[in-house]
């Protein structure tokens, strides 16, 4: 963490190391924000609570939450990994929102986004857990976003897929022969996308300059959903 200067934005972006934390990490540094970086679980009410409140004055909230999708047909879901997604995904937004909220409320100005997925979008089969968990994270941003938006308060989230990071799409999968074919046949730009895509739509959505733009959903998966 580095010295803030006086007048420069803050930026927190949680679970740094999963996901696309790092790709909007490196993006905000180069803007020149003030970035503190969290890299854990989020698994409790009380981590998220403490996180936001050791952080001062939070410009803009990156929520960055990834769990893996625990892919398996409907009627061999586990009580067990459908917690876990709701545990990981869905739960740590609402506290970490809540909880950054009334600074936002009082300084009447913030940016609040969440890095979701397009597959509630869309849906996909043998998904439905992951889908279900990812679909609460966006209903709750859409519904956020418009609560606050007559604050001065933007709240958005990129629903990506296929989209290279860590957790989803390694950089070891880019090259199977048979992932690139899936890829071909499902994604209209025949790819997958760069992590420096997402990262420069986060920082329009953080830049003082998008005011207008509040409870969207941005689909960003090469045409996948639209």
């Amino acid at each position: 963490m580095t010295q803030q200067d006086s007048g420069t934005r803050t930026a927190l972006i949680t679970c740094v190391e999963k996901y696309m934390g790092e790709a909007i990490r490196e993006k905000f540094e180069e803007m020149g924000l003030h970035v503190i970086c969290d890299d854990g679980p989020m698994s409790s009410e009380a981590e998220a609570e403490d996180l936001i409140r050791n952080s001062g004055n939070i410009d803009i909230l990156i929520a960055n939450l990834a769990e893996p999708p625990m892919t398996g047909p409907v009627q061999k879901i586990e009580n067990s990994d459908w917690n876990k997604l709701f545990d990981s995904l869905v739960h740590p937004l609402m506290y970490l929102v809540r909880a950054v909220t009334p600074q936002m409320l009082e300084r009447k100005s913030g940016k609040i986004i969440a890095i979701t997925s397009a597959a509630p979008l869309k849906g996909i089969a043998n998904n439905a857990a992951y889908c279900a968990a990812r679909g609460a994270q966006n209903g709750f941003i859409k519904a956020v976003g418009l609560e606050l938006a007559r604050n001065n308060i933007q709240v958005n989230a990129i629903a990506q897929n296929y989209i290279n990071n860590n957790t989803y799409y390694p950089d070891d999968i880019l090259d199977n022969e048979k992932f690139l074919d899936h890829v071909k046949r499902n994604v209209p730009t025949n790819r997958i996308g760069a992590a420096s895509e997402t990262a420069e739509l986060a920082a329009y959505l953080a830049s003082e300059n998008c005011t207008h733009m509040v409870g969207q959903l941005i689909p960003l998966s090469g045409g996948w959903a639209s």
